[in-house]
């Protein structure tokens, strides 16, 4: 166990300094373009291939890290054939939505016009053809993973986002909004050598092209096709918040993309780095039938969620501002952007648990082979309730819609997950009969003491770094207090932890 533990705080300290290029781009994008149209063309060209890499190749790498534990097949026949079989598909997705650039945007982005329109356009033509490289790379990284890797494939995703960030930082300036998408082509490819250049080096594969023959390629795509719908539930709340914020007037994509990925950075760090690792030891023990391991997984995580996400979205919420002019603040982000951006980082904010529990429970199902579930679950949450949330109330709200239908329809799908789970995979979150009251009456206490910090810290010298960087460790120490006055475990464990250090 304590070899996992090691392996996961290295992947960690890799993701976050991937994520930080990721989301520094984000930030980039804030600081050269703020909310204008440009903003909106950049982010709106890139909503298609990168729904592509992280739906695709998240569904097919995962199916595949299921199915390489579980079948009988000689594993370089399978990795050959899965290697063809996802090239061929993925190349024929790709070529496809290419080709049909147009229509494609504007079916799904039809309030993009006039020299918006044409940017995206032009700048889609370069994306695109990333989807291929990157949704090879994802399935190169899990075999990677599988032969316990972790770190390599870690890194790829670092070398992609260092370079998806630095050329068009570098290269803005001479270029213009091009560079995004000359950024996103050259820095796939290149994360698709390097991991290529990796599992040659195991010298345990094949990737000589062999069509799908055996019983095992039709599990992978039976198991992977569900998990596309069911298994990527950010990758679809974010579509849709492009989809709807693209007919909302100029900036709202803008704002509504800077928001969400400000509120999604700090638990997309921690669900990257566990489930990266994670993922293949709940398959091995699935597969051992070692239930009792499996169990005590799903609880403490679920545990370490709670005591981490929520009170992260409470603090969100009272200090959206602050955070939102500390990262976003400077350059062409105007003092309009952040009143158009800091409202949907408030709201934003109420959603992070409930999709840390999508993430990190769907994952479950998985590993026990059971996609099915999920999809119908992600359809409810995702596509009647979000849905239906958003088409009730934008006419009212406005923007603010976005939000509240992500927050009812990720809650929602939460609840299913978890109660079936517990109903039906004997997964509980409970263990024993000891008082459960003592964690709840620690979150509800840091809603007022969060309120208090804001008050007190509003208008502080130094301005939002203060205010918000001050905020935050007087927000920890009281929840710190908190957690040792109420006796619970985990505050030991930070006081040795602080006394190590």
């Amino acid at each position: 166990m304590n070899r996992i533990l090691k392996i996961i705080g290295a992947v960690a300290v890799i993701n976050i300094v991937a994520r930080l290029f990721g989301f520094a781009r984000e930030v980039l994008i804030g600081h050269q373009f703020g909310t204008g149209a440009i903003a909106d063309s950049i982010i709106t060209a890139y909503t298609v291939p990168n729904f592509i890499y992280l739906i695709a190749g998240g569904a097919l790498t995962t199916a595949f890290i299921s199915v390489y534990h579980r079948s009988e097949q000689e594993r370089g026949a399978l990795v050959r054939e899965t290697f063809t079989g996802i090239s061929v598909f993925i190349l024929l997705i790709t070529a496809l939505l290419t080709v049909f650039a147009g229509p494609v945007l504007r079916l799904l982005f039809g309030g993009l016009e006039g020299e918006g329109h044409a940017l995206a356009h032009e700048l889609y033509l370069w994306m695109m053809p990333s989807a291929f490289f990157l949704v090879l790379s994802t399935w190169l990284s899990g075999l990677l993973n599988v032969n316990d890797r972790f770190q390599m494939s870690s890194f790829a995703v670092l070398l992609y986002n260092f370079l998806f960030f630095a050329i068009p930082f570098t290269f803005t300036g001479a270029l213009g909004a091009e560079s995004y998408g000359y950024g996103a082509l050259i820095a796939a490819v290149l994360m698709a050598g390097f991991l290529f250049w990796g599992v040659r080096r195991l010298k345990l594969y094949s990737f000589r092209p062999k069509w799908p023959a055996g019983g095992s390629q039709g599990a992978l795509w039976k198991m992977a096709l569900p998990i596309m719908l069911g298994g990527a539930t950010l990758q679809f709340y974010f579509l849709i918040h492009r989809i709807y914020s693209a007919g909302l007037g100029e900036g709202t994509v803008a704002a509504v993309n800077y928001a969400s990925k400000l509120t999604q950075f700090p638990q997309a760090i921690l669900m990257t780095a566990v489930t990266t690792v994670i993922y293949p030891l709940l398959s091995r023990k699935m597969g051992e039938g070692d239930h009792a391991a499996v169990s005590s997984v799903y609880r403490k995580g679920i545990r370490a969620l709670t005591l981490l996400v929520i009170p992260a979205a409470i603090f969100i919420w009272f200090f959206a501002e602050p955070m939102t002019r500390l990262v976003f603040g400077h350059g062409s982000f105007t003092e309009e952007s952040l009143a158009l951006t800091a409202p949907y980082v408030q709201l934003f904010g109420l959603s992070i648990f409930f999709i840390s529990l999508n993430t990190y429970i769907t994952r479950f199902y998985y590993a026990a082979g059971n996609s099915l579930i999920p999809v119908l679950f992600s359809v409810l949450g995702v596509f009647l309730v979000n849905i239906a949330v958003i088409r009730l109330t934008i006419g009212e709200i406005g923007g603010a819609a976005i939000a509240w239908g992500t927050i009812a329809g990720s809650a929602l799908n939460a609840g299913l997950l978890m109660a079936y789970a517990a109903g039906k995979l004997n997964l509980s979150v409970r263990e024993g009969k000891g008082p459960g009251w003592r964690l709840p009456a620690v979150l509800l206490l840091l809603v007022p003491a969060a309120a208090v910090i804001r008050w007190l810290s509003d208008g502080a010298t130094g301005g939002a770094f203060s205010e918000a960087a001050g905020g935050a460790l007087i927000f920890g120490l009281i929840y710190l207090v908190l957690l040792k006055v109420f006796g619970l475990p985990e505050s030991k464990q930070v006081m040795k932890l602080l006394k190590r250090k």
